[in-house]
């Protein structure tokens, strides 16, 4: 315990090494804090209390009103007239004192060396520690080294020396020296502290800056002339204090933020908040905020205020005044200044700029610029007729400001639609089915607009959020209309040319006047038609072939026109399908036209064909199929019936490999039927393993000699 005690003191009085010295020099104007920061001492015996020893120059540029004063021996103050004073008699004082003075607007240190010290015996020392007799003996050396205190930015001259350590001792002194290692000594950054080998003074040798290192810990120790270690090694801390040489920093130098216009008065919009470099710990780092500039500065230059600790950004202005739609602008730019020093006059600043948008509520409704619009447009066309135009004071980026269009009544036909402008916010009202002048000539619309976000509770629709629109259907002459369009007629095919079809019938829509109809023909594919002008009736001028390319599933499509004698005329067009039934006026025939055999009878001796016919049954199906009437060809064919369309040709005994032509006879079954004489070629094949060899010569008649001669020979090679 005796020892903490007896270092503590050591403290104490080395602390006059804690601060290195300010920068001497002044500038234009006031600086607040010691006007001198060096001042000299002459010691001539013991210091009496009361004493005035000197005098210290200090103005923190305010009057200096409540400034406080520490010095750092506790034996000595500053009295109100700025003199430094004993409080008690002191037979031995440091070498060096620091006198601190502390207002509202100023914080400085001021050093104060007293010179003709003696040097300090055991006896004395023990006596300036204060111990008196309680100081033990010792034989040893003790190696005292008390912490020391560097103020950042000291200007030159260096080497300066900011402590000095001693050896406490009953014996001689003289045989050792001290030695400094450490960072900042004999590390890096090397060089920074040196010790005086013989007095044990510390210097350092340039300006620190705390916020690089704001601490170094190195070790103290004496030897011998030889290198033996006598004391230590002691630590060394050595502190560096902060100055304020740093100034507040916003991490970006333009902020943004919103607030919703008719906000209440203390609403929060953003916080504001700067950084500083210096010791956190005093208040070279304690920052205020403050509002210096606000543009535009209308309707009040306080709208906003800033919380001075905090850095957060209110409404002022009243809830009334924060209207979106009365202010002068939606952009508001504030000037915000960080100051650190608590604020106080001496502090450094940052600044930045909060732009603030008055953001948009829906508290006005779109409201219609005339009670009555009005429409013109012609029957039967279709398209947009009249553009509706809305005044809203809303943002029109929003929702609040994009208008809905409906309309409520006068539409039971659904022949209108209103859509939005996008562009503009106008309603477009448009005829989506053609009107008709003859059935209506006006056309009253109610129409109702709302905004696509609800309007805020207190605001609701009024009047002028409808409107009428009066559509006025303009008279055009309108071609005649045919009916029914089209028109379906069933006739048979092949009737007499000259024979009637059909009758066309189309009115005139414009029942207002009295105008005549003339008929033509517009597209007659076959050219099967024609029609009168005057009564529209349609006779065949050609035979109808429903067996025709131009006939499609049994239809035959033409159209016709009829024209008015309007000015100028008008034409409308009809149409008319004839669907055709079938007469048997075609005969039918064998397919395919080649059949295959087997020579030998026992093989692949059938082949089969079949019938077909253009016409519909019943004129069709079933087929007759039969050998042709030459005698002797039922000797060697023979034809069945497989079903009512098909039937297999067989030959009955073997043939000499070779192509015959075979008469045979189709017949439909139509009423009367048609009957064709036709002809096919059946191929006698050599048939092995499944495969038929069939001659490529031409082909022999199937004719009872030329059958007989085939069998004679046949029979010989047996």
């Amino acid at each position: 315990m005796e020892t903490g005690v007896r270092i503590l003191l050591a403290f104490l009085l080395h602390q006059a090494a804690h601060v290195g010295g300010q920068e001497d020099g002044g500038s234009e104007g006031c600086v607040p804090g010691f006007q001198v920061k060096n001042y000299e001492v002459a010691y001539s015996g013991a210091f009496h209390k009361g004493q005035p020893l000197i005098q210290v120059e200090f103005d923190d540029c305010a009057g200096n009103e409540d400034v406080a004063f520490d010095v750092s021996d506790p034996s000595f103050l500053v009295d109100g007239d700025l003199n430094l004073v004993p409080r008690q008699d002191v037979r031995y004082s440091a070498p060096v004192l620091f006198v601190h003075g502390v207002s509202a607007h100023a914080d400085d240190i001021a050093q104060v060396d007293v010179t003709g010290l003696p040097l300090p015996s055991a006896h004395a020392l023990r006596d300036i520690l204060g111990l008196g007799q309680k100081l033990p003996y010792r034989s040893k050396r003790s190696l005292l080294v008390p912490p020391v205190i560097v103020t950042e930015n000291q200007r030159p001259p260096f080497p300066r020396i900011i402590g000095r350590f001693c050896v406490i001792s009953a014996e001689k002194l003289g045989n050792h020296i001290f030695r400094l290692t450490g960072p900042g000594a004999d590390q890096d950054p090397k060089g920074l502290f040196t010790i005086d080998i013989d007095t044990g003074d510390v210097s350092v040798s340039r300006s620190l800056d705390r916020e690089a290192i704001d601490s170094y810990q190195l070790e103290v120790s004496t030897t011998d002339f030889s290198g033996n270690l006598i004391e230590g090694p002691a630590i060394l801390m050595i502190t560096v204090m902060d100055q304020n040489d740093n100034r507040p920093i916003f991490k970006e130098t333009r902020y943004t933020g919103e607030v919703l216009e008719g906000s209440p008065t203390g609403t929060t919009v953003m916080t504001m908040t700067a950084f500083d470099a210096d010791d956190p710990g005093t208040d070279n780092a304690v920052l205020r905020y403050n509002i210096v500039r606000q543009s535009p500065d209308k309707p009040s230059p306080n709208m906003f205020y800033i919380d001075a600790e905090r850095g957060d950004i209110v409404t002022v202005i009243s809830p009334t005044l924060l209207d979106r739609e009365t202010l002068p602008t939606t952009r508001y730019e504030l000037e915000i200044v960080a100051k650190d020093m608590a604020g106080s006059e001496v502090g450094l600043t940052g600044t930045a700029t909060a732009t603030i948008t008055i953001t948009d509520k829906n508290d006005h409704a779109p409201e219609f610029t005339h009670p009555l619009f009005e429409a013109h447009v012609s029957e039967g066309s279709t398209g947009v007729v009249v553009n509706l135009t809305v005044d809203d004071r809303d943002d029109p980026a929003t929702g609040a400001w994009r208008a809905m269009y409906s309309i409520i009544s006068g539409d039971p036909a659904q022949r209108f639609e209103i859509q939005t402008n996008p562009d503009n916010n106008e309603g477009m009202l448009s005829v989506v089915k053609p009107l008709d002048y003859e059935s209506t000539m006006f056309h009253t619309l109610y129409i109702r607009v709302e905004n696509e976000d609800p309007l805020v509770p207190d605001v609701g629709y009024g009047p002028s959020s409808t409107a009428t629109v009066r559509v006025t259907v303009e008279d055009i002459n309108e071609g005649p209309v045919f009916f029914p369009d089209p028109l379906v007629v069933t006739r048979v095919e092949n009737i007499p040319v000259g024979s009637v079809v059909a009758s066309l019938s189309a009115t005139d829509p414009d029942t207002l006047e009295i105008q005549s109809i003339r008929y033509a023909v517009l597209h007659d594919p076959a050219g099967w038609l024609s029609v009168s002008p005057v009564k529209g009736t349609v006779n065949t001028s050609a035979s109808l072939d429903r067996e025709s390319p131009y006939v499609h599933d049994n239809r035959y499509t033409a159209v016709f026109t009829a024209t008015d004698n309007g000015i100028p005329p008008a034409t409308g067009t009809g149409t008319l399908i004839i669907h055709l039934e079938d007469y048997n006026d075609n005969a039918p025939y064998v397919v395919p036209s080649v059949a295959r055999v087997c020579e030998d009878a026992h093989d692949m001796n059938v082949a089969i064909v079949g019938g077909w016919d253009k016409d519909l049954p019943p004129n069709a199906a079933p087929f007759k199929i039969e050998l042709g009437k030459q005698p002797g060809l039922d000797k060697t064919w023979k034809v069945t019936r497989v079903n009512s369309t098909h039937s297999q040709i067989m030959l009955l005994h073997s043939l000499k490999k070779a192509n015959y032509q075979l008469p045979l006879l189709i017949t439909d079954s139509g009423v009367p039927p048609l009957s064709n004489n036709t002809e096919v070629k059946v191929q006698v094949c050599i048939c092995k393993k499944n495969k038929m060899h069939c001659s490529s010569a031409h082909s022999h008649s199937a004719s009872p000699l030329g059958l007989l001669a085939t069998l004679l020979l046949t029979l010989l090679c047996l």
